[in-house]
């Protein structure tokens, strides 16, 4: 099967053909022709697999044959929104955007995140946009200060759902879905299709096309996954013979906490290593200058924590190492589908001390298959070494899987309960409990920000305000922007932190 057989118009076939492609992978083999019939659609597929070309191509091709509108301000409305939930991967699909969308220069579109000034962005909506990408705090924002107008909506798209769910999102989303039109057309993107997908596919959709690529959670063969055990204090060191031995030249590592991996990143640059952190507490100039250096080559190492990941898509991707594993499994699936992306053969190595053994199983269990174990010579762990509880936060997680609280947190941790990434202690996030990248203010214009409260830490589980370092104020009284509190709610959630 090829583009020209999808029916898409020639402009997306001439901007197809540019971008050296000639056949659509499976999503959107299946994808492209649900949403051209104008139907809702639930589809899964697996990071990397060409989901987002698999609706922004039939989203351009609708767009285009259409009429366009004003709206109440007189200007040329916005028609489709995509919504993500992190500012790396909102970038990412605006460029998808662009490069299909070349040869359709009467359909503008711009991207909508926090963390930068919110002016440009208000002269660019000015300007009529047609395709608004956006996480969902920013274009709420907007919104709440009469800067935007989503009533003309036509389509609208939710990327990477699951993440938005287990961040927190879902009452952003409700009240983003309340600014839109009752009639359009709804998409719905995930990499897993967990429940509580299904339950909130279940009030946004209506008899919506299915397509899933891949079983639920289930990991990419083309990826070689191994184990490696080691000392807990042996970790740094092995990592970097593995680089070194390996003659490893990009290679992508996951640490759980963001402290963790700015130490890393200082240990690998130390033993000869170029290596840059990516977390929440990085700013968007640093963040997009890690990103750009590591995928031309320049750096060899980027260090990360799970949400600042996301959107993150580099071709051939050869290597991804879990420094640590993930406290959820989920994020197993997720990190590792960094590499081996639409077709390519790729690597994830582990390493794993006996503290995470537990986390091992856990994964094993949900990816249905048990990840073959390999002791490098010279750095097999000491039977002797006995599992030592893992601090997240304000959580600890002990050996016998059961949870305390920490009576030392770092300082300004958050207070979500599950423990995560950064200071925050949410659910394998960023800084859950902290801030969602992308997300709500506090509703106060100088909202105590934690040490898993800046920017991208995608999410504010806990509800109540993470204490510590008082973030800066804003410029002329605007309201703060992702890096603030998440705002305190009483409703009902999806995905409830335990207290």
């Amino acid at each position: 099967m090829s583009f020209d057989t999808l029916g898409l118009a020639q402009p997306l076939l001439k901007a197809i053909a540019d971008a050296g492609y000639t056949n659509p992978t499976p999503i959107q083999a299946q994808a492209i022709p649900a949403v051209l019939l104008g139907g809702d659609l639930m589809a899964g597929a697996q990071t990397g697999t060409g989901k987002t070309a698999g609706f922004t191509l039939p989203m351009l091709h609708r767009l285009q044959a259409g009429q366009r509108s004003t709206n109440k301000f007189g200007r040329p409305a916005v028609r489709a929104l995509v919504l993500t939930p992190t500012r790396e991967l909102a970038a990412q699909v605006e460029e998808s955007v662009q490069t299909y969308g070349k040869y359709l220069p009467e359909l503008k579109s711009m991207v909508m995140f926090g963390g930068v000034g919110m002016q440009p962005q208000v002269d660019k909506l000015k300007k009529g946009v047609d395709i608004l990408v956006a996480t969902p705090g920013r274009l709420l924002d907007h919104a709440q200060l009469g800067n935007l107008d989503l009533s003309k909506i036509e389509i609208l798209v939710l990327d990477e759902a699951d993440r938005m769910l287990d961040m927190g999102f879902i009452h952003d989303i409700k009240k983003v879905l309340a600014l839109l039109p009752q009639k359009k057309q709804t998409l719905l993107f995930s990499a897993t299709f967990s429940d509580d997908i299904k339950a909130l596919a279940d009030k946004l959709l209506n008899q919506p096309a299915l397509i899933e690529v891949a079983r639920r959670n289930q990991t990419n063969d083309l990826i070689a996954q191994k184990v490696h055990p080691v000392g807990r204090e042996r970790k740094k060191e092995l990592l970097v013979h593995l680089i070194k031995s390996g003659d490893w030249h990009q290679v992508l590592v996951f640490t759980r906490m963001k402290h963790g991996a700015n130490r890393l990143t200082d240990y690998l640059n130390d033993n000869g290593i170029s290596a840059m952190a990516i977390h929440g507490n990085k700013s968007q100039g640093a963040r997009t200058k890690a990103l750009a250096d590591f995928k031309s080559g320049d750096l060899t190492c980027l260090v990360a924590t799970d949400i600042a990941a996301r959107g993150i898509d580099i071709d051939q991707l050869p290597h991804v190492v879990n420094f640590e594993l993930p406290n959820v499994p989920e994020d197993y699936v997720h990190r590792i589908g960094r590499t081996g992306r639409a077709g390519a053969q790729g690597e994830a190595v582990s390493l794993v001390c006996v503290d995470e053994n537990g986390f091992l199983r856990d994964i094993e269990k949900l990816i249905k298959r048990e990840i073959p174990r390999e002791v490098v010579p010279g750095f097999a762990p000491d039977p002797n070494e006995k599992a030592e509880p893992i601090v997240l936060g304000r959580t600890i997680l002990n050996p016998n899987g059961s949870r305390g609280r920490n009576p030392n947190p770092p300082a300004g941790a958050g207070r979500g309960g599950r423990g995560g990434q950064g200071g925050g202690g949410g659910r394998g996030g960023d800084n859950r409990g902290g801030s969602r990248d992308g997300g709500r203010p506090s509703g106060k214009p100088a909202a105590h920000a934690g040490h898993g409260g800046a920017k991208p830490a995608h999410t504010g589980q806990g509800g109540a305000k993470p204490q510590g370092q008082q973030a800066p104020r804003p410029a002329s009284g605007q309201p703060r922007r992702d890096g603030a509190a998440p705002r305190q709610s009483n409703g009902p959630r999806l995905t409830q932190p335990k207290r």
